[in-house]
Parts: structure tokens; sequence; C-alpha cells
């Protein structure tokens, strides 16, 4: 028998977010309300966890394993993932939405995963991301959505950014939402467009790689990442290095578009390995992270058009935004733009809250791929259920 959501008076979701550069997994549960054609949204609980050393070296290494360790992986990822939704629910006092239950805020309806991005190619009609949807629902006893790129992908889109249509949605009075990430992406309406009108056109696309750049050179020394950008303030710009990633083909291309870690590994890093300082040396870790904050800086405020006499007004979220030096030289790159930086539980979970917000569309069967971001035929509705089977 048919589920029925009662979205009029809230739906409670699980969102699951793990990102490119690997910082671990963020988990939100949120209740989604739909009333009088729109959507608007409560956070109950979020958490984030780091990765065990070993589940955080394979997936490191997924891309370069063979067929059956794969296969394992997704596997045992799924199975990580829905042990850690039980943890969440049981610290929580939350239940599946099957169970008896007098407090709706305790319910979980569905679960929405969006599973680690391992392959992205989408001009090869391919794109992965592991975390098995089955494992989740096993563990968890609740239904559970993920591999939300594939059918996009499939229509000829991207699979990438799936975040706009959140953006549109639960984030409509900013301007620009502005994530950074492994990569950084925005979102944003079509010029002369307002409110969230699906006969108006979403716009967005990644800007440029961020964190997934700055955290490959700080693990080398034995950081996560670059606290505040302190080391990085302590370098200096490398003029040809930044000359050269910003002539970097990809910046030049309209959208809709989007990067992957395959791309940065071709063009990116050998960029940065071959730059030598005027004495042909190599350049120092304060120089690489300075001249590569600079770049990721200068491209986002390529992105961010002034349209008005005001100040447009950008929300930035993700582990970007702690970052005080990139906020400094984005803010010195673009006097265009007002970045607004909310509360931490927006910065730090705000993708994984959208994620849910994806599941909920699913569950409520209205699109969640929006094409005028990916480059899609149409709008569809992306992902694969797994059923919990109680």
């Amino acid at each position: 028998m048919r589920k029925v959501y009662d979205f009029e008076n809230g739906v409670g979701v699980i969102g699951l977010m793990s990102g490119t550069s690997l910082d671990g997994l963020d988990i939100c549960h949120a209740r989604f309300f739909f009333r009088n054609g729109k959507w608007s949204y409560e956070t109950l609980n979020a958490e984030d966890e780091q990765y065990p050393q070993e589940l955080k070296g394979r997936l490191a290494r997924a891309q370069d394993m063979t067929a059956q360790e794969y296969a394992l992986l997704h596997s045992d990822y799924g199975l990580y993932l829905g042990e850690r939704v039980n943890a969440f629910m049981e610290g929580h006092n939350l239940l599946p939405m099957d169970r008896m239950c007098s407090d709706s805020r305790r319910e979980v309806a569905i679960i929405a995963s969006h599973g680690q991005t391992v392959f992205h190619q989408p001009h090869l009609s391919f794109t992965g991301q592991i975390g098995s949807g089955a494992g989740i629902a096993a563990l968890s006893g609740v239904d559970t959505v993920c591999d939300f790129r594939t059918t996009d992908v499939a229509l000829g889109g991207q699979g990438a950014p799936l975040v706009p249509i959140g953006d549109r949605h639960l984030f409509g009075s900013y301007d620009y939402c502005l994530n950074l990430g492994g990569f950084s992406n925005i979102s944003y309406e079509e010029a002369g467009c307002t409110g969230p009108d699906w006969h108006a056109r979403r716009l967005a696309h990644d800007i440029s790689p961020v964190n997934y750049v700055l955290n490959h050179y700080t693990r080398q020394i034995g950081l996560e990442y670059d606290k505040d950008g302190g080391i990085a303030r302590g370098g200096s710009i490398n003029r040809p290095l930044l000359q050269s990633l910003n002539n970097l083909p990809f910046y030049k291309q309209a959208g809709p578009k989007s990067l992957g870690r395959e791309w940065v590994e071709k063009e990116v890093l050998p960029l940065i390995e071959a730059a030598r300082t005027p004495e042909g040396e190599s350049l120092s870790m304060a120089d690489k992270l300075c001249t590569y904050t600079e770049h990721a800086a200068f491209q986002i405020s390529l992105s961010i058009k002034q349209n008005t006499a005001e100040k447009a007004k950008v929300l930035v979220t993700g582990g970007g935004a702690y970052n005080k030096y990139l906020l400094e030289r984005m803010r010195f790159n673009a006097p265009h733009a007002e970045f607004v930086v909310p509360d931490d539980i927006t910065v730090k979970f705000k993708e994984a809250l959208i994620f849910a917000f994806l599941g909920a569309l699913y569950i409520a069967d209205q699109p969640n791929c929006m094409s005028s971001v990916t480059g899609a035929s149409y709008d569809c509705i992306g992902g694969a259920m797994y059923k919990a089977g109680r």
C-alpha cells in the first residue's frame, strides 16, 4: 500500500551528506511543510562526525580499486551509513514513520543519502556515488532514497549541482546561494525573474575547486585543513601560477557545468606542482595555499554580477565559510557583494538539509532535479528508493 505523507502538518526526513574533501558525514533531521503551494522547513537535529581512518583511506582510494573492491566498499559504506543513522535516531529518540508515535517531530518518513562521489564524468553519461541504499534502509528501518544524479545524467544533464532547488524554495530571500565545500558552487534566479516560480529559470554551476585542493596540501603536513586560512595568509601570491589557474579552459565554458576530482587531479594539481619561484624553487606550502585561495576568491567574484545599485546579497555556507582569509579575499575581489555567513547549523548542514529536501520532493512526487541548472532535457524526479521492509 502506498504511504500517505502529510506535508500540511510536516514530514520528517533525515539527509546524509558527504563531500569530495572527505571531511566526514553530515546528518540532518528536518521537517518539511507544503502549504498553499510553498515549501518551508524546520531543522530539528543535526550532527557531523569524522570518518574512521580505515574507511577514509578506502574512500580516498576508491577510484583506483578493482571492481570487486569497489563493490565491497559500496556495500560496507552503505552499512556504515545505516549504523550511523541508527545511532543518530536512537540518540534523538526518533522512530520510523510506520511505528506508533504520538509526536510527529519524532517520526522519520524517509532517509535521503547523497553518497560519496567517486566518479563524475557526465560527458560520458556516467556518474558514480557509492553507499548502498539497501544497507541504510536495512539497518535504520527507514525507507531510503539515494543515487540522485544518474537519471539527470541519463537525460543529458550534468547531474550536478542538485542543491539549487533547495536554494530556490528554502533560501529564496538571497540573490545568490554560494557553497564553499570541496568545490564552490553557486545558484541564482535568471535575471529579471523573482521568487520560486517554476516558469522562471534557476541557474547554477560549479565555480572551482576549493577545499578539495586546500585540504590536499594541508594533509601533506599533517593537518586536516588550514584553520582560518592562517597558513595561506602568511604566504605570497605566485602571479604566474595564478594566471595559469585562471586561464584553465573550464572557466571560459558557459553553464551548465560541473567539476569532479578527476579534473582537479588532471588539470589543477599538476599546475601547482610545476610552479616555481623566481629563483627556480618549488613553492612553499604557504605560497601554494595563498595563491590557490586567491584563485578561488577571484573565480567566485566573476560569478556574482552587479545587477542593481545595491550590493548582491550572497548566502555563504559550507566548510569554507569558516576560512577567514578566503572570506577576506572574496570581499576584496567582489566589493559589489554582501557575503552573509549565517548561523552555524545552516553553515555546516545546509547541504545535508537540502538532500533531506530532495528526499521530501521525491516522496511528494515533485521534481527534484532542475534542467535549467544541469542541462538535462527536462526536469525529473531523481533517486532510487530502497524499502525498509518493516
